[in-house]
């Protein structure tokens, strides 16, 4: 896949995660990232392989950016968030500080979404 072949819309990400079984959200908790299976994450078991960001053709609203997450256990996820004015989160800055403080490693999207 070129550059120019890359996935630009949310829902085309989404289901290739899915179809991938990497479709496991993180979700904010006061006790770190869960996917509510009883286990928490904290920032050092977690690393970030990849960002989305999508912006809205004609609503600045429809912003959002997708964090594709792998637990040091080898699961593999994501968070899910809007950005601007509107966030998707009670707790945006408890949301902030904890992704913050995981540590990026940008992976080249081939190796993730191989078609």
């Amino acid at each position: 896949m070129n550059r120019s072949d890359q996935m630009t819309s949310l829902v085309q990400v989404m289901e290739k995660l899915r179809k991938d079984k990497k479709d496991n959200e993180f979700r904010w908790t006061p006790e770190g990232f869960t996917i509510g299976r009883g286990k928490n994450y904290q920032p050092e078991d977690l690393k970030i392989i990849k960002t989305f960001r999508f912006e809205g053709e004609s609503n600045p609203d429809d912003s959002s950016v997708l964090y594709l997450i792998e637990a040091n256990d080898g699961l593999v996820g994501y968070s899910l968030d809007t950005y601007g004015a509107a966030s998707s989160h009670d707790d945006e800055e408890g949301y902030d500080n904890f992704l913050r403080k995981i540590p990026v490693e940008n992976r080249d999207d081939q190796l993730i979404f191989e078609l």
